[in-house]
């Protein structure tokens, strides 16, 4: 069985993102699930509050990526990037920095989102990469997903109801979860 971590970066109770990834969660490929996560409650990065420990809901999320096969981060635009909430909270997995490489050395992450706007996610999707290569994961490349105009695409209760932004997000998730074998079965054994 693969297992994909799904962390969706937005707060917002009615998030498009939160949508897309309890979408997703459904049209997984057989033999795959998807765990979908949240980034609430994790607190503004303060190294003060490191040193004192590391907030229990922080190391929950560190040790659910650990256990996962790859992680799928569903990310909101915000002013043309990376929203600071999301951003933050891959600030903390990354504390210590001791912990980068057990974290997310080699891991296959993606990325998927979905904005009111015209162009999707492409512009935080891009911003994403140079933070994704310097903690060392591996980022595929094989599919794309950004889906604009989000309003029209999910119903007033966050169900996703246009057929073509489904099917491309079965394949999306259909080329993610076949990266994710291919790279379980090329890792060495322990």
């Amino acid at each position: 069985m693969t297992k994909v971590l799904g962390i969706s970066g937005s707060l917002r109770r009615g998030s498009y993102n939160s949508a897309l990834l309890r979408a997703a969660t459904r049209l997984m490929p057989p033999e795959a699930t998807l765990e979908a996560t949240s980034i609430r409650g994790i607190p503004l990065y303060d190294g003060d509050v490191e040193a004192q420990g590391l907030p229990a809901i922080v190391t929950q999320l560190k040790q659910a990526i650990v256990a996962a096969d790859g992680v799928l981060l569903v990310t909101p635009e915000y002013n043309n990037s990376i929203p600071g909430v999301f951003k933050n909270a891959i600030d903390w997995l990354s504390r210590p920095s001791s912990d980068i490489k057990r974290v997310f050395g080699g891991r296959p992450f993606a990325l998927i989102g979905a904005s009111p706007g015209a162009f999707g996610t492409i512009l935080s999707q891009a911003a994403w990469l140079p933070v994704l290569r310097t903690l060392g994961t591996q980022p595929w490349f094989g599919g794309r997903l950004q889906v604009p105009r989000a309003a029209s695409v999910f119903d007033e209760s966050g169900v996703l109801k246009d057929a073509a932004v489904e099917e491309q997000l079965k394949q999306f998730l259909a080329g993610y979860v076949t990266f994710l074998r291919r790279a379980g079965a090329q890792a060495p054994s322990a």
